[in-house]
């Protein structure tokens, strides 16, 4: 069914530059002065997570994991 919205790599194309060109960002900034204006933003049940907001010290990286079962024999060919 043809919805008029182009191929899928038109769509991911567009996606592409919309995301390089900050749309969705911009989008975010203007939804959220709208809410703010018209007092309908509600705060109190909100949450940020590593996803939203960057941690300041960085992530911590556990060592490196080390094995426990014996390794495959190399292949003699």
């Amino acid at each position: 069914m043809e919805l008029g919205y182009g191929s899928g790599m038109t769509c991911w194309r567009r996606l592409r530059d919309w995301q390089a060109a900050g749309v969705w960002h911009r989008l975010h900034q203007v939804l959220l002065a709208e809410l703010r204006r018209a007092q309908t933003l509600d705060l109190s049940r909100a949450g940020l997570d590593a996803a939203s907001v960057a941690s300041p010290r960085g992530a911590y990286i556990p060592g490196r994991t080390r094995p426990i079962a014996a390794n495959a024999a190399a292949n003699g060919i």
